[in-house]
């Protein structure tokens, strides 16, 4: 079989997909990771490479992350299912959009930066003041010593102007490769907060950590009211992206 895509599912694989989408059946027996003469790192299967839903040579700088690449590849059954490759669908997206966008995709990041999670603050329920206070002010002091950047603070909804020079430190602090990008933009959306996606870039926070500050109002919530099965299912898919984005970054750093 020559260079076909579903040499690549589709990315990213949200809107638009359903249970009723047909999967397309597996067509080959081996998945792998393969040094190329560039320096980079492919994935092949059965020997031939594996390129993008804009037909772009998956190729990345890292053979860790070529390898958990590979690993989706070689996971997929009878079907291939996108949803079950959330590196896969990361790395689609970094070659085939985010390399051609890298002003506009930091210029998001910078956005929620601007009104960003942390640093909406209320006064009441006492749980949810002192979890706020637990999870969120050490990323607040992390990104004052680790960049410079000073964040102001507002209580409820009321919107709040960051100094423009924090938020130029953050945007100096942005990677300046496509994947990076990437990653660190999509840990971003999905939290709501660029600093905790920076702080799980940086190191200084797990996955499991920042995930859990992102939903801080809803762990108190829950502890008041119980727990919504809906809710929990949704959260668990939207984590299991941000945990890839994390694991993606990670490794192209090893």
């Amino acid at each position: 079989m020559s260079e076909m895509t579903p040499d690549a599912p589709p990315a990213p694989a949200r809107p638009g997909f359903t249970e009723r989408t047909p999967l397309p059946k597996r067509f080959y027996k081996e998945a792998r990771a393969a040094a190329t003469e560039g320096g980079l790192f492919r994935i092949e299967l059965d020997g031939r490479p594996v390129r993008t839903p804009g037909r772009n040579l998956v190729a990345v700088a890292s053979a860790p992350l070529a390898q958990a690449l590979a690993q989706e590849w070689d996971a997929q059954r009878a079907f291939i299912d996108p949803v079950t490759m959330p590196i896969t669908r990361l790395a689609n997206s970094a070659i085939d959009g985010v390399a051609s966008a890298m002003t506009e995709v930091g210029d998001e990041i910078v956005r929620y930066a601007g009104s960003d999670l942390l640093c909406y603050r209320v006064d009441t329920p006492a749980a949810l003041v002192a979890l706020h206070a637990e999870l969120w002010d050490p990323v607040l002091a992390w990104a004052r010593e680790r960049f410079g950047a000073i964040f102001m603070l507002s209580e409820g909804v009321v919107h709040v102007v960051q100094p423009p020079r924090t938020l130029e430190l953050l945007a100096g602090a942005l990677p300046d490769d496509p994947l990076r990008l990437a990653a660190l933009n999509l840990m971003t959306t999905l939290s709501g907060s660029a600093l905790l996606a920076l702080a799980v870039a940086h190191g200084r926070l797990s996955p499991e950590e920042a995930w859990r500050a992102a939903h801080a109002d809803e762990e108190v919530q829950e502890q008041l009211w119980g727990t919504d099965a809906e809710a929990l299912v949704r959260r668990a898919a939207r984590y299991r992206d941000f945990e890839a984005a994390a694991r993606a970054y990670a490794l192209l750093e090893s």
